[in-house]
Order: C-alpha cells, then structure tokens, then sequence
C-alpha cells in the first residue's frame, strides 16, 4: 500500500478552502485589482465561517521559471485529497503541467481574473487546466462570455463574482470640473501616454490631472510619462502620485470631478466603481468589461466611453467634459444614481461562497469540464 496516501489526511467536513495566490499580494509597492480582489474575497470567506487556508506561490506569474512550477507543484502536493481548492488564475492559466495532474485527486476551482489566452501560446495550456477545473468562477459577465466563447466550457461551470466596492462620501463637485484622476498602475495598456497626449491638446479650460499608480510593474514606462509630460508642456499640472494605500486612494476619489480610464484592455475595471461609489462620472474606453462596471441609469450613462486608442476622441470628450456645464451636471446626477445601486464586497463574497459549497459538495471525480 502507498504509504504517501496513507499519510495524506482526507478534506476536513468543515467548509475549508485553500486559496492559491500569487506571493505578495498584500506588498503595498504592487497593488492591483486582482490582489484587492483575491484579499478581499479571502476576508469575505473568513468572515463567513469559512477556515481559509492561504497558499502564497512565489514567482513571476503569469511567466513562470521552474522554481515557480516546482513552488507550486509543492504547495499543492501538500493538500488533502478531495481538497477544495481556488487557484488563482494569474497561476493557473500557466500551470498546465502542475494543475492538471492534481486535479483528479482535489476539487479544483480556477478564479480568471484576466484570461491569458490572447498571449502567444497562452490558450492552449489555459485551456487544459480550465478544462479540467470543477467551476471556474469570473470577475464579470464579459470575461465569462470570453471563456465560453474561446474555450467551449460547459456554461454551468462558469460563475461570474463581479467586485465588490466600498461606498464613500459623494465627491462635491468643483465648479469648472478640472479635477481629473487616472487611477491604473503605469503600464502601457492602461493608455496614460495617450491621456497626456489627450490633455496637451486642451488649451482653453483650467484642468489638473493626478495619476495614482504604481510605477514598478514597468519603470521605463513610468519615467516615459514623466518626460511626456514635460516635452507636452504640462508637467505643471501633472501629478504623479505613485502607489497609495487604499484610504488615499479613497480621499483621491472624493476630491475628482472625472475619472480618466484610456485602458486598451480591462476585464471589469475596478476603478470604474470605486469612482462611482464618489459619485465621480467616468471617461474610459469602451473595451472588455468596462461598458458593464460603468453601467447605466434611468438617466443616462454615468459617464463616456470611447473607442479605445483613439486619441483625438479622448480629447473631444475631455474638452466637451470641461466645456459643458450641463454635460457635468447630467453625468454628475447619474454617478449618483448608479453608485446607490452598486452592491458591496458581501455580495461578492456570498457568490463565490456559493461556488465554493457546490463544488464541495459533489461527488468526487473528474472535474466539470474533463469530458471535453
């Protein structure tokens, strides 16, 4: 007889879940949405009764080295068969030799943040571990109609969690509506190179910009911005704010008239909601999952979207935003709107909790998704 299976303990009755994440998803110098979401979903669970068990994997994800796979492969060896088990999909997506192997033995659930299929490569092991998964659960509708569209998943295995958002004071409303705020880490496909382009364009209204963000994830970049800025002649009303802990970025939200998000890809966009919960109107780019964070109100959208990478309609928008009194004021009154209607990071907590009970409840065996 094995004795290694001997030694393995079976799943405890209780509503135990082991979360793989990425290591240092609580580091203040790398904040992202998919860390605050995986931080508060844990919490969430935990103060559901759930006995959360963390498994941090060090390791550049979503490229990892061998140490990676053999860091994960460890930390899931480790784990009572039948286990129930969520692993991040900034991990999983890129595991395929590790995940699909163990997925006999525990119940697997896979949370996709950002699928990784559109990388050179990507979707071939993306799709054999979210094959093999009991449930895959989703950060919004857009991302799951993605996953079925590229990957065939059977739809009752993929669940969506949209975030949560935490509600704030409405943000009083400046009279010329100058105050504009990018919240995004500095990185090219969050477009702030084409928002200063956009903003030197804009000669008449007075206007300041703050860009709250990590310049860590690519420091060229980030000292690129800098030197646009000053080449654009508007260094002078430009403030980079770097990463902020979440009570200033809260402050930053109750002191915008706008939120600027010229994103060329987002699978929700948090910070979409985290301005709606200011009452702050949004201008973004109409890609992915922004379209169903912004929503809409009886009165209207809460903000504009434009096409994304399309510079000179990012600056019609801002200079109509900063000329048109009654444009603010509608937009204004309809992010009101739409922030009494948000729901908080209970709701999201509660979904995923739901997943997670169904998935424990099954009967042991191959994942949803195997027979494909």
């Amino acid at each position: 007889m094995n004795h290694d299976r001997l030694g393995r303990l079976r799943a405890p009755a209780v509503s135990t879940v082991h979360v793989v994440v990425p290591e240092g998803i609580d580091d203040p110098t790398r904040p992202s949405g998919g860390n605050r979401y995986d931080r508060r979903i844990c919490d969430g669970l935990a103060a559901r009764g759930w006995d959360v068990r963390e498994l941090p994997v060090s390791g550049s994800w979503p490229a990892p080295d061998t140490a990676a796979l053999s860091a994960l492969a460890r930390a899931l060896s480790g784990l009572p068969d039948d286990g129930l088990v969520v692993v991040d999909g900034l991990i999983a997506s890129c595991a395929p030799t590790v995940l699909v192997p163990q997925a006999s033995r525990l119940r697997l659930v896979v949370l996709v943040h950002m699928p990784l299929g559109d990388r050179d490569g990507a979707a071939v092991a993306e799709r054999a571990v979210l094959t093999r998964a009991r449930a895959v659960l989703a950060t919004s509708r857009w991302t799951r109609r993605w996953l079925l569209d590229r990957y065939c998943l059977p739809p009752g295995a993929v669940h969506v969690a949209q975030p949560g958002v935490d509600l704030l004071d409405p943000s009083p409303a400046s009279p010329g509506g100058g105050r504009l705020l990018c919240v995004a880490a500095l990185v090219p496909q969050k477009g702030q190179h084409l928002l200063l382009e956009a903003l030197a364009g804009i000669t008449g209204p007075a206007w300041c910009c703050t860009l709250v963000g990590s310049p860590h994830s690519d420091p060229p970049f980030a000292a690129r911005l800098r030197q646009l800025a000053g080449t654009l002649g508007i260094a002078d009303r430009v403030r980079f704010a770097g990463s902020c802990p979440p009570d200033q970025v809260g402050r930053a939200y109750q002191s915008a008239d706008l939120l600027v998000l010229p994103s060329c890809a987002e699978t929700y966009g948090m910070a979409v909601t985290e301005a709606l919960a200011a009452g702050v109107p949004v201008l973004a780019t109409a890609v992915g999952g922004v379209p169903e964070a912004l929503g809409e109100t009886d009165v209207g959208l809460p903000g504009l979207l434009v096409a994304p990478g399309d510079r000179p309609a990012l600056t019609a928008a801002l200079s109509a935003w900063l000329t048109t009194p009654d444009l603010r004021h509608r937009l204004t009154g309809a992010a009101l709107r739409r922030r009494s209607t948000l729901r908080g990071w209970g709701a999201a907590s509660e979904r995923v909790a739901a997943v997670l009970s169904a998935v424990r409840e099954e009967p042991s065996g191959p994942g949803l998704c195997a027979s494909l």
